[in-house]
């Protein structure tokens, strides 16, 4: 079975830039799992990598979807395997690099997401319950329905706990028992390493992330993608994308959607950290080792050599 190698870990926690450093050591190539990447346009608010970044490597899963374009689990299943297959078929080495928990789990436990149709009648009447009664009560609604799959989701997590509730609503099961039922097996060899670091570090350089961010254009690329696409459905609920957008419609001030995409940032890191440490066979990396260190672990772990 081929191997393939996952890096992941929260935001801002250096994984582009190890994974790249692997890819170089062993002639790998890097697949995208990352929900926001994958669109056009979107750059400076996605930390996408640049061309020199990159560093030759090439990546697969980004700058791929039109912004207007609805992208789900299931496409992006679809689309990593085809990835996957095509690095292996060049006799390289495939390499998942990112911080998307449902894309990652949706590949590595081969788990089949049946598209299920949005109501929108019912997401307008989930957010009028929102209003009316807080986030709070969704996720109290939600846990009464599948409590199993709650214990994996934060009570700040809106999008997660109206997934939970719209999935029960279309299909009258719930989120563990569809994903019970389409459990196929993974079809590759998956080596999980996660990055981890002390949460005081990780913080300081996801408020720095953000400084540049508004540096250099945040902003004017929200106009841009106002401006050129008629619907953004999913595009501007990304993380620092809606709160550009409050900023623009006269909501915040400059001052409080730069302290406001640092706070929602800092509590996506600590969510993907609790979404990740529960996969069992993932190996910790401390993100605040020494770089070449963490290539070795990865590199002994690839070829077997284990110390």
């Amino acid at each position: 079975m081929q191997k393939v190698i996952v890096i992941c870990g929260p935001t801002a926690s250096g994984k582009t830039s190890l994974s790249i450093e692997i890819a170089k050591k062993i002639n790998g190539e890097i697949v995208s799992c990352d929900s926001m990447q994958i669109y056009k346009d979107m750059n400076i608010g996605t930390a996408k990598p640049t061309l020199e970044e990159m560093q030759g490597i090439k990546h697969y899963l980004i700058d791929c979807v039109s912004p207007d374009v609805r992208y789900s689990v299931a496409d992006y299943k679809k689309d990593a395997i085809c990835a996957i297959k095509e690095i292996s078929s060049k006799g390289k080495v495939p390499i998942i690099v990112g911080g998307t928990g449902l894309y990652l789990e949706s590949l590595i436990y081969g788990i089949e997401y049946n598209e299920i149709e949005v109501d929108l009648k019912y997401r307008k009447h989930l957010e009028e319950i929102e209003q009316k009664d807080g986030l709070e009560k969704l996720y109290e609604k939600a846990k009464a329905i599948d409590e199993e799959a709650m214990k994996k989701i934060s009570q700040n997590d809106r999008k997660r706990i109206c997934r939970v509730l719209e999935i029960y609503h279309s299909t009258g099961k719930t989120k563990t028992e569809l994903e019970k039922e389409s459990r196929k097996g993974p079809e590759f060899d998956y080596l999980l390493f996660g990055i981890n670091m002390d949460r005081d570090k990780l913080y300081e350089r996801i408020n720095k992330r953000v400084d540049i961010m508004i540096e250099t254009g945040l902003v004017d690329e929200v106009k841009e993608l106002i401006n050129k696409y008629e619907e953004l459905p999913t595009a501007m609920q990304g993380l620092g994308y809606k709160e550009v957008v409050e900023y623009l419609n006269g909501a915040t001030t400059k001052e409080e959607m730069i302290e406001k995409i640092k706070m929602e940032t800092r509590r996506y890191a600590k969510r993907q950290l609790t979404w990740f440490k529960k996969y069992e066979n993932m190996i910790w990396l401390n993100g605040l080792d020494n770089v070449q260190n963490n290539i070795k672990i990865i590199l002994e772990e690839y070829s077997g050599k284990k110390n």
